[in-house]
């Protein structure tokens, strides 16, 4: 996975494969969807990223731990 931020243009995108891109979707939100060929989404873009993340050229990465099935021990 990459995350770009391009100030100049005030876009971040993040890309979850490197796959070449057949089709994007931008929705009223001003996010776009990047799908590969087989319409697997492969990226997205956050237009007017200033606006609506607080900091876009700050990136905080967390791995999550995962829920315990139904019924197991912790």
């Amino acid at each position: 996975m990459k995350i770009i931020y391009d100030p100049e243009v005030d876009v971040l995108r993040i890309l979850f494969q490197d796959t070449p891109i057949s089709e994007s979707n931008e929705d009223e939100s001003g996010i776009i969807f990047d799908f590969d060929d087989q319409r697997n989404v492969v990226g997205l873009e956050v237009l007017d990223a200033s606006l609506r993340i607080d900091d876009p050229q700050s990136v905080s990465y967390m791995i999550s731990r995962p829920m315990p099935l139904s019924g197991a021990e912790v």
